[in-house]
């Protein structure tokens, strides 16, 4: 009985592990339209993008928030004191007397912000309450003053107005980060076809140490048969035998590079690692026209960098304003409304009285020594600097896209030619095998023949990458995908 229940958990236990073998190295097969999809959902550089596209959303909230009205809450409550404060008296002399008093105060106000001017403009109303519980007999423990309504006007005069720059500069900043958040996507995309290419080099390569190992071992064999009847000579054998071992070592470092490669593309990814990639080579290559000429215009309508060039204008106009209103403080405040005390509640809003407070404060600098003028040059030579940076970023921001499209074009037309090459060599060395094994072909013409089918496949794959990076690149730089003629980010959603 105990021999047979070790027999049974023996073969459980071989079948699980063979079973947990199978479903551990998981094979799935991706093309690079659906590696470029997966990174660009479910990779972390794809998360992290996605985040900062959130906070810089929050940041220009938080902007529009600042011209909208604020109703606001405060007070003491309670507001509660028992000391003992020293007197003076007429003599000079001090005397202790105590105090126990509370102190309460509420105030509601509606607040708004002036953009045009920089000013603040609210709406208040406020109560305060007074007791005194040592009061002498005779005399109101309680008082109660409050303000029913009142308006508040905060105007800064010739100072610099935030909020009017503000308006212009944020708006253009958020839709800055809206673009440079597609462009992020599209640079991942451009970042994942290049560890594609990798990988499927690295892919390509074992195929080719395989096979190549695969044929010369048959080759050997055809030479040992050959040496064996006295047909050849015995160099002949040991360079193919050679060439064995070499086909080897080719066979061990593509197999390294294979699974180094693997680890890169399946991290970016976000891949599990025992997942065993097989990756398809594009077999459609679209076949589309980027005029230079639209191809700037897109990049000029779409890009981040093109909205950049007149917000840093914008900027530096707001630094010249803000050292301009350095020059010298001057604020008028005034409030109007209504005000009364009582000894009850109810007395505070019973025939109050007018209340009005005006009050016009500044500060002018007599002698500074330069100061403000030498914090207006400061700001005009640095809008100069920003001037001439920019309009040298602009012929850059050109010269780039100008030479990425001509690339993009000669890119087309060389894998069109390397693909044919590839093909062409590739038959060359398949007749040439045939003719070796058949005595017409040389070992030396053979190897020239393999050499030639390897350089070609490596050269294909080269070209692919390459057409397939500066596609990518293309649509990263205009943001325009000119293969189905339409943008690619919708401006109309924040």
């Amino acid at each position: 009985m105990n021999r047979k229940l070790t027999l049974c958990i023996l073969v459980l236990g071989i079948y699980l592990s063979t079973n947990h073998a199978v479903f551990s190295q998981q094979q799935l097969e991706y093309t690079l339209e659906e590696i470029v999809a997966r990174a660009k959902s479910q990779s972390p550089a794809a998360l992290s993008a996605e985040t900062r596209k959130e906070n810089r959303f929050w940041q220009y909230r938080l902007f529009r928030s600042n011209y909208n009205p604020q109703l606001r809450i405060g007070g003491t409550i309670p507001g509660f004191r028992q000391t003992f404060n020293n007197v003076e008296q007429p003599d000079g002399t001090f005397i202790p007397r105590e105090i126990r008093q509370n102190l309460m105060d509420f105030e509601v106000g509606l607040q708004q912000e002036i953009a045009a001017t920089g000013g603040t403009i609210s709406v208040n109303s406020s109560t305060n309450r007074f007791d005194n519980f040592i009061a002498p007999p005779g005399t109101p423990q309680t008082q109660w003053t409050g303000v029913p309504v009142n308006i508040r006007l905060s105007q800064p005069i010739f100072n610099f107005n935030r909020l009017k720059w503000d308006k212009k500069i944020e708006p253009l900043r958020f839709e800055e980060s809206k673009r440079e958040y597609v462009e992020e996507m599209e640079g991942i995309s451009r970042i994942v076809s290049s560890l594609f290419f990798d990988y499927l080099d690295a892919q390509v390569n074992l195929d080719i140490a395989t096979k190549n190992l695969r044929n010369f071992e048959d080759i050997y064999k055809i030479e040992q048969g050959r040496y064996n009847i006295g047909t050849t000579y015995e160099d002949k054998l040991l360079q193919v035998r050679l060439q064995v071992l070499q086909a080897q070592q080719q066979l061990a470092q593509a197999k390294l590079d294979m699974e180094e490669r693997s680890l890169r593309l399946k991290s970016y990814i976000g891949l599990n690692e025992t997942t065993d990639l097989v990756l398809v080579p594009p077999a459609i290559i679209p076949s589309f026209d980027v005029p230079v000429n639209e191809a700037l215009e897109r990049a000029y309508e779409n890009r981040a960098e093109a909205l950049g060039f007149n917000r840093r204008r914008i900027e530096a106009d707001a630094e010249i304003a803000r050292a301009r209103g350095q020059r010298f403080d001057m604020s008028i405040n005034a409030s109007y409304g209504l005000n009364n005390a009582g000894l009850e509640w109810r007395d505070i809003y019973s025939d109050p009285n007018r209340q009005t407070l005006v009050s016009l404060g500044f500060f002018i600098p007599v002698l500074d020594w330069g100061r403000n003028k030498a914090r207006m040059g400061q700001a005009q030579a640095s809008k100069k600097l920003i001037d001439y940076t920019l309009d040298q970023e602009i012929i850059n921001f050109e010269q780039e896209i100008f030479t990425k499209v001509k690339n993009f074009q000669m890119l087309k037309d060389r894998m069109e030619i390397t693909k044919l090459s590839d093909e062409v060599a590739d038959k060359r060395y398949e007749i040439s095998l045939q003719r070796y094994q058949s005595g017409n072909v040389t070992i030396t013409d053979l190897n020239i023949a393999q050499q030639e089918k390897d350089s070609n496949r490596r050269a294909f794959i080269q070209s692919l990458r390459d057409y397939w990076t500066a596609y990518y690149e293309m649509r990263e730089l205009t943001l325009y995908d000119f293969e189905n003629k339409k943008l690619l980010y919708n401006e109309e959603i924040d």
